[in-house]
């Protein structure tokens, strides 16, 4: 048993100086720490992370840290129906949770994306990484409509890919800088300029095929058009126009297939499942993705399912509030072949989980942005991630041929 001896609250900055909750839990032979994100376009159906304010959540949580001494901390399925019924909110909860399985993984001696894999038997597969190069919506006022330019670098290794995604956006920057003069950066680290959503397009694209030659690999771009975030009185309201909801499907599929889009992010509002189904079955060969539309959670993305809503589903944790919770959509999206997609959110910590979490679990992309502490601590850890793999491959072929 790895009983649980002690777990500590604190209130800590996320990426854009806004305050978080972090947890610590510390077991007979092991140590473990977690941290809650936020986002800035947040879901309607998505867990409340403090719905009393982070300083009475801490309150409570020191209520929910007593409950949890003594517990085993290998009872994560246990732990996490304590947290969800406890009423302390999501980001306490997922902080607790992600806390608890890393104590749990280092008292067995082991990092944490294998003790979850280990758990679930399954293969652990290197995701591809996709990152915000240019930002326009909530995430940068006065950039495009659109919330995110996306890049996917579908190179032979994570670090690879993790590099080219990089040189994209230094070489993004410079083009910018050369039209505009200056150009600013957004949350996420990805530019910010007064260009439509197509002018950014072309750079983009023009960009990525000049990439592409350099490193001797495929590299596709994507959206995330936060559509919900556009979305008033019964149409999508752009800067030049409004687009009804035909016109705005029709807008997706004339982008996707111009630019050979790898990736389109709620392309409709976060309740038009009849939107992505049109959209789904109308292209070929791109992800369609449901952010908004099931944020993380298992009855929403059933109903998705049903509907051929999509292809592909964001996983983040702090959306559905436990570890189990976040599996259990996972595990569910796989059967239905949805592609998960492992998510950070737009306000990060330097917490390194969801590397771990894409590994463990085979998800087939972790979006993570580019730059910035907060996003290559995932970035990084996936390096290492893939590194160690490696070595462990290498020892076993040598184990064999001996």
């Amino acid at each position: 048993m790895t009983q649980i001896k002690d777990v500590r609250f604190r209130k800590i900055l996320d990426s854009r100086g806004n305050a978080t909750v972090e947890a610590d839990v510390r077991t007979t032979m092991g140590f473990g720490r977690g941290a809650a994100p936020s986002g800035a376009s947040i879901g309607t159906h998505e867990v409340v992370s403090f719905p009393q304010g982070v300083d009475e959540a801490l309150s409570r949580a020191d209520g929910l840290g007593k409950e949890l001494v003594g517990q085993d901390a290998a009872e994560q399925t246990g732990i996490d129906s304590l947290l969800r019924n406890s009423g302390v909110g999501g980001g306490v909860a997922i902080a607790t949770s992600i806390a608890v399985a890393k104590a749990a993984a280092n008292a067995s001696g082991i990092p944490l994306y294998q003790y979850l894999s280990d758990q679930r038997q399954g293969e652990r597969i290197m995701p591809r990484p996709v990152g915000n190069v240019i930002g326009g919506g909530k995430h940068a006022i006065g950039g495009p409509d659109i919330q995110e330019f996306l890049v996917i670098s579908l190179g032979p290794t994570v670090a690879q890919s993790v590099f080219a995604n990089a040189q994209v956006h230094h070489a993004i920057g410079k083009q910018l800088g050369k039209r505009l003069g200056t150009v600013g950066r957004g949350d996420e680290g990805a530019w910010v300029v007064p260009l439509s959503g197509e002018e950014v397009l072309d750079v983009a694209a023009n960009v990525v095929a000049q990439v592409s030659d350099e490193v001797g690999f495929e590299i596709r771009l994507g959206l995330d058009m936060a559509a919900s975030e556009l979305f008033a009185h019964g149409a999508y309201q752009y800067r030049d126009k409004g687009r009804s909801k035909e016109q705005q499907i029709d807008y997706v599929c004339d982008l996707i297939d111009r630019y050979h889009l790898y990736y389109v992010e709620d392309p409709m509002h976060e309740d038009d499942f009849d939107g992505f189904a049109a959209i789904t079955e109308r292209v070929k060969g791109c992800h369609i993705v449901g952010d908004d539309l099931f944020t993380t959670n298992p009855e929403r993305l059933k109903r998705g399912i049903e509907m051929g809503a999509g292809n592909a589903i964001i996983i983040k944790p702090n959306q559905i509030g436990t570890l189990t919770a976040t599996i259990e959509t996972i595990r569910l999206a796989q059967r239905h072949h949805y592609a998960p997609v492992i998510s950070h959110r737009s306000g990060e910590t330097t917490d390194n989980t969801i590397a771990h979490l894409a590994v463990a679990f085979g998800c087939p992309l972790i979006k993570t942005g580019v730059v910035g502490g907060e996003r290559t601590a995932k970035l990084n850890e996936l390096i290492r991630i893939e590194k160690e793999e490696r070595e462990k491959e290498e020892r076993e072929k040598g184990k064999k041929t001996c």
